[in-house]
């Protein structure tokens, strides 16, 4: 980054002198003098802080502290900060009830928040902060939109929990429920650690959802190199907030936009480092989603390619053993990126937010891998494929995503567990009811039959804590949450509101799946599903008005990224 000075910052008001210049803007500028504009600070570029700070939830809690520091570092710039709040709705708390159906809808409303605002104010740019599934993805997306000068900030993570001198996390808590339905623990135990798992402020700490996400922002280049290790209570997260204020000046000055940052070549340095880092299979709606609003060519079919050339080079809870705040001592996304750019599978002439190319920003990284096993050499890595394949088959034609993460076994055929919906599917794992080989069936859990898509969490955590992972298999038209594991297909295309063949699975159905052959399957006809849908209707999902009625009737497919614009 080159240094700014106020004179040439002033060249970056290409969008808020509609709203601050001239005698016929009078008006207007009364009403920012009553929130404390001086006669310098309409000479500022004006720049939006969207914080998603709110007492809802640990991600996001200290998220208006974040902004603070942030405010105050853009004074100092020549940047005049004008911060507002976006929202959340946090999967941990959501999961399990209906709640869980608002969570993927508020990717898209943060995104038409922070859009709304900007171009409501005539701002010249952005700093996003976010730290949770939805935040981090509905706060790059409209920077993507409006193609003004952005950058995004991640909250940070949560330090892992400590219950009987074991880390814990919160899907610890979430299997505590069915170790304790099975009896393998007693109530003191499931107790300790519902009070233990989560002990601060920041997201999740595996490599779930968030720190999957923040580290494809930060690979795509849209965040600071490094930033998305940092745990949200670290004093270096003051440092990466005043280093991110400095790049926004840069950018603002030399008017580098998102457009710019966010290429074809930047969503495949993305897909790269999340299979090498045993990312989310959220990852895949939330990157078709950001390719669409940067205008990029992105298909799901894309994700193979990736996958089959990409190891694993890390060894991250869900399926294995480390939080992120491991990561991060151990060098952080940037080690495993630039283990992988010397592989020469990086793009490194790729611009970032710092007014570098990936390249650059990597050249002084060290890859010492000494005195820890987070990170694994590229010759020998914790798995030589990656986490996440699409499916396709009879039951899928438009595609499915397989998380593979700890997968021993990779081919699964047995009879189908049909349930409409995530608790009935939720009673029956509980009660006994699913046994060994048998494949759980969950449907009507879509973008559009959910409503919302909801992750199915809870069914995938109470297999695992029965002791059945990897011999259940569960496919849905919903989707996953990044703490799930097991033999899992999620984001079923198309879904059973749409007419899927999904809809047409009965109970004992033989359904087979593969990774080698990239398959899902009913072992039926074509003639047979046919007929089985002949009478076939959408379910009415209960939703007549309201937000989830809007996104019931407006999103795409999984396979599209579920995106409603």
């Amino acid at each position: 980054m080159g240094e700014t000075n106020n004179t040439e910052l002033e060249q970056g008001k290409r969008y808020s002198g509609d709203m601050t210049s001239g005698v016929e803007r009078t008006p207007n500028r009364a009403m920012l003098r009553a929130i404390g504009f001086q006669d310098q600070d309409f000479r500022k570029p004006l720049i939006g802080v969207a914080s998603a700070g709110a007492e809802l939830s640990p991600c996001n809690i200290h998220h208006d502290d974040l902004a603070e520091i942030v405010k105050d570092e853009m004074g100092s710039v020549g940047l005049k900060p004008m911060k507002f709040n976006t929202f959340v709705v946090t999967d941990g708390q959501a999961m399990g009830h209906e709640g869980m159906k608002a969570s993927l809808v508020s990717r898209d409303t943060i995104a038409d928040v922070i859009e709304l605002v900007v171009r409501g104010h005539a701002l010249d740019g952005v700093l996003g902060i976010g730290g949770c599934d939805k935040t981090i993805p509905g706060t790059v997306m409209p920077m993507a939109r409006l193609n003004r000068p952005a950058i995004f900030c991640y909250g940070g993570s949560i330090k892992a929990g400590r219950h009987k001198g074991k880390a814990i996390d919160i899907v610890s808590a979430f299997e505590s429920v069915g170790s304790f339905s099975s009896g393998t623990i007693d109530e003191e135990e499931r107790y300790g650690i519902e009070c233990s798992a989560c002990p601060g402020a920041g997201a999740c700490g595996g490599m779930y959802t968030a720190n999957t996400m923040a580290s494809a922002v930060e690979a795509l280049g849209m965040s600071l190199p490094g930033s998305s290790g940092i745990p949200a209570v670290e004093p270096e997260k003051d440092k990466h907030m005043r280093d991110s204020v400095q790049a926004l000046a840069y950018l603002v000055k030399e008017h580098i936009t998102p457009r710019d940052i966010m290429t074809r070549k930047a969503f495949e340095n993305a897909i790269r480092t999340v299979m090498a880092l045993g990312g989310s299979t959220n990852s895949v709606l939330h990157l078709l989603a950001l390719a669409r609003e940067a205008e990029v060519e992105l298909s799901i079919r894309d994700f193979n390619h990736f996958h089959d050339t990409t190891p694993m080079l890390t060894d991250m809870k869900p399926a294995g053993r480390y939080v992120m705040e491991d990561l991060h001592r151990a060098g952080g996304v940037p080690v495993v990126m630039k283990i992988l750019l010397d592989e020469g599978l990086l793009h490194g002439d790729c611009m970032t937010v710092t007014g570098k190319t990936l390249a650059e920003n990597l050249k002084d990284v060290e890859v010492n891998l000494e005195g820890q096993d987070v990170i694994k050499a590229f010759s020998e890595p914790e798995k030589p494929t990656g986490p996440i394949a699409i499916l396709f088959g009879n039951l899928a034609a438009e595609g499915a995503v397989l998380k593979t993460c700890g997968l021993k076994v990779t081919n699964h055929r047995g009879p189908a567990r049909v349930y409409e919906g995530e608790k009935e599917a939720l009673d029956a794992i509980l009660s006994g009811d699913v046994v060994e080989g048998d494949v759980v069936v969950i449907r009507y859990e879509g973008p559009r039959g959910g409503p919302g898509m909801r992750e199915m969490l809870a069914p995938t955590a109470a297999i695992a804590g029965r002791g059945l992972a990897g011999k259940v298999a569960l496919i849905t038209d919903g989707r996953f949450s990044g703490g799930s594991h097991g033999l899992i297909v999620g984001h079923v295309s198309p879904e059973a509101q749409n007419g899927g063949a999904i809809a047409a699975v009965r109970e004992g159905d033989m359904i087979r799946i593969s990774l080698e052959e990239k398959l899902l399957e009913v072992e039926l006809s074509s003639d047979e599903l046919q007929k089985r849908l002949e009478n076939w209707k959408p379910r009415d999902h209960g939703y007549a008005r309201g937000v989830l009625a809007k996104f019931a009737r407006l999103s795409s497919s999984a396979s599209e990224g579920a995106v409603t614009s």
